[in-house]
């Protein structure tokens, strides 16, 4: 049984069709109505094809991976950006760590060898639990 989707009232009766599609309308409010199933994709389903773009994967393998088209991951990516957003403050606690790219000589001599670079370990929550990211400082 469908339900009125203003009033959720079980009283509806059909009321002709548009499109091809027959409409309802409600005896309570008066609303007339020819979808009752919410239209568009979860925010989830949105949040995971912005974070796989971001995160490299390309527009296309995003939208695959997700289930719709690469248009409408852009248009996702375009609407999030346009959003304010506050800067988050720094949490928790952060590790400096020191990356030498002759890591092999190292182990072998033990003794540092080599220009290393700094990088920044950070612990956030993600959607699917913790992750550790490792960045360039600028």
């Amino acid at each position: 049984m469908q339900r009125c989707p203003r009033c959720h009232s079980k009283q509806v009766v059909p009321n002709g069709s548009a499109a091809g599609k027959p409409k309802k309308r409600c005896k309570r409010s008066g609303d007339q109505f020819t979808r009752t199933t919410p239209r568009g994709k979860p925010l989830q389903t949105k949040l995971l094809a912005v974070l796989l773009y971001r995160s490299g994967l390309s527009m296309h393998r995003s939208a695959t991976l997700c289930g719709v088209s690469a248009q409408a991951v852009l248009n996702w990516i375009r609407a999030f950006a346009q959003e304010p957003y506050e800067t988050p403050g720094p949490e928790g606690k952060a590790v400096v760590l020191e990356v030498d790219e002759r890591w092999h000589s190292i182990k072998k001599n033990g003794t540092h060898a080599g220009s290393g670079t700094r990088g920044m370990l950070v612990q956030v929550d993600g959607l699917t639990g913790n992750m550790a990211v490792v960045t360039q400082p600028h």
